[in-house]
Parts: C-alpha cells; structure tokens; sequence
C-alpha cells in the first residue's frame, strides 16, 4: 500500500488532523498531516500552509499550517478498478417541492427586483453503512481525473470530501490565472454540444463580474474564448483569465475580490448573498467556500472552489448542490440538474 494511503488510516483512526489532495490532471498526491489539533486561522492569507475556507467570506479560513505538518508527496498510480454505484435511490420527494419553491422565489425576486443572477442550493443527506474512507477517496481520484480532488478532517470540524472543476485561483509570483465556469448539461457521448441562451448569458455574467473585480487591482488582463469541459457526467462552459496583480495589492484583495464569485452566489453579490443567506433552509459551511495550497514554493497558491463535495458525520453522508438561476430558468429543470450533480458524490459511497 502507498506511504500516502497508509497515513490517511493512521491518522483518521488517531483521529489527527490532515488533507490529501491531487490537482487537475496530475498523478501527484500531497499530503498534509498535522502534529497537533489545534485549530488555526486566517483572514489575510499570508501564511503558508492549506487553506480551508468557508462559503461565508465574513468567517475566518482555516488553516493547517506548514510547519507544523508533515508533508508527503507520492507519485500514484491507480491500476485498481473500481465500480462505482449507479443505482441509488432519489428519495427526495419533499426535497423536490421545497427545491422547486425555493427556486421560484428566487425568480420572483429576479423579475421583481435588482438581482440578475442567485446560485441556490440544498443539501441531502443519505444514509450509508460501512463507509470505507480509503477506498472512497480511491474511488474519486481514479474517475475524476481531471478535478481537484481531496479528503480534509480535523476532528474538532469534520471529514469533507471533494472532486470540484472549478479554479478560484493560481498565482504565482504576480502573475495569476482564474476561470469563470458557469452553465451545466448533461454529458451525452455527442461531441456536438449546443448551449441555450441562458447558459451562456449565465456564463457571461460570471466573466464580466471576474473583469470589474479585477481591473482595479492588476493589470495586463487577458480573457480567453470560452470553451466547453467535461467533468464527471456534465458539461460546464469555461472561460480563462489571466493577469498581474498590481505591485500594491494582496493576495487577501485578488481572494476578496473573486470569493464568493458569481458561480457559487450571484449578481450584485451582496443582494445574492442576502437571498442565500435568508433563504436557503441550512448553512453551507464549507460548500462553496474554497480550499487549496497558500503560499508555498516561490509563493504560489493554487485555491480551488469547493464545489461536487460531501461531508460525512457518522452514517450520515451530506451531500450539496446547487444551480444558478437567471431570468431564464425553469424551477423543475434547475431540479433536475441538482440531481445530476449530486451523482458525483453518490457514485463513489
């Protein structure tokens, strides 16, 4: 068994803090595992270390810092075939009523008032017995290859798992990269993929907001054609930025400015904000917050928005999922798109 795998049991079962991630595309798994339990934050991001983050930017981040973890990177190899569960049940009947409703009064209030755009969300909780940490966590990386892929647990927190597509963040040195990923279809083995008009006006939002935020604190922006990607069973649409962070801005302002984008809350942010927060029946916590790698080597972060991610508490996994709603949206569609997104996480339990 990888050195990697071995310490993930030994310190879940020691029940000692740690995270073990891989990043889009890369055979690499790191790993960091903490010599303490104590919890530590930030709220200015100039520390080195992994960041956890939640939804809420007025909440602090924690943070397991470097130096007071070991840490291990392990080339992998996964030559394990792993089946993965395709029949679950849907047994979300009063989900579906309350989702639908929610939806609609989030329309209401597009068609009524200033907001353009909210990103809703729920929660379900699906039972499970024998959970297996090592194998669910093998089970995401080897078919979700082209993700962000993780397992973070401090006891005093929670265990969260995670396969998201989506970048808040790479910046090193000055110079950074971030997406706009918005608008979602179901993969269907076609090479020819037709967007509708609120996709990709959902889409264009999303980059817009990404180019007012960011005109102010760097420079040389550049912002690429978008392009469709696949992730899991969905298809999302892409577009890339990139740019320089100006001399006299942070690394805290460039976060800031970007969390929580448009993607994962809406437009104006602080009007979508409001919604979610009066609205929307739980707490998010840390779904849709962010998570990733601060400050490291020649200060280069590479944050990740925690998206297509579940928390287990328990025989009790938590899965969240979410859509973006726009004047154009059908309330039963954007349900059955939650129920798309939801199988990512089902799939590997």
């Amino acid at each position: 068994m990888n050195i990697i795998f071995k310490k993930i049991e030994e310190f879940y079962k020691g029940n000692k803090p740690f995270v073990v991630y891989r990043k889009p595309n890369s055979s690499v798994v790191s790993g960091f595992f903490m010599n303490d339990d104590e919890i530590y934050y930030t709220s200015q991001f100039k520390e080195t270390g992994f960041v956890f983050a939640p939804f809420n930017s007025d909440e602090k981040a924690i943070l397991f810092l470097k130096e007071k973890a070991e840490i291990i990177e392990e080339n992998l190899d996964l030559n394990e075939d792993f089946s993965l569960n395709d029949d679950f049940t849907v047994d979300a009947n009063s989900d579906k009523e309350k989702h639908i409703h929610l939806v609609e009064k989030a329309l209401d209030e597009i068609n009524n008032n200033e907001l353009k755009k909210v990103v809703v969300s729920r929660k379900e909780d699906v039972q499970i017995s024998n959970f297996d940490l090592l194998l669910t966590f093998k089970k995401l990386l080897k078919n979700y290859t082209n993700a962000f892929v993780y397992v973070w647990f401090h006891p005093k927190v929670g265990l969260w798992f995670g396969a998201t597509p989506e970048t808040l963040l790479n910046i090193s040195d000055h110079n950074f990269k971030t997406m706009s990923l918005a608008g979602t279809q179901v993969y269907v083995n076609s090479d020819e993929v037709i967007w509708k008009t609120k996709e990709l006006e959902e889409q264009q939002l999303v980059t817009n907001f990404i180019e007012n935020q960011l005109e102010k604190i760097s420079s040389n922006l550049k912002i690429d054609k978008t392009e469709t990607v696949k992730a899991g069973n969905l298809l999302h649409l892409r577009t890339r930025v990139e740019g320089e962070l100006n001399k006299k801005s942070s690394l805290k302002e460039l976060i800031r400015g970007l969390h929580p984008t448009p993607a994962v809350c809406g437009l104006p942010r602080e009007k979508a904000k409001d919604f979610i927060n009066q609205n929307e029946n739980y707490k998010r916590t840390f779904y849709t917050g962010f998570l990733g790698e601060l400050n490291l080597e020649n200060k280069n972060s590479s944050l990740f928005v925690n998206l297509r991610c579940m928390n287990i508490e328990e025989k009790i996994a938590s899965i969240y999922i979410g859509g973006g709603i726009t004047k154009d949206s059908n309330a039963k569609k954007e349900w059955e798109e939650t129920i798309a997104k939801s199988k990512t996480m089902k799939k590997v339990l």
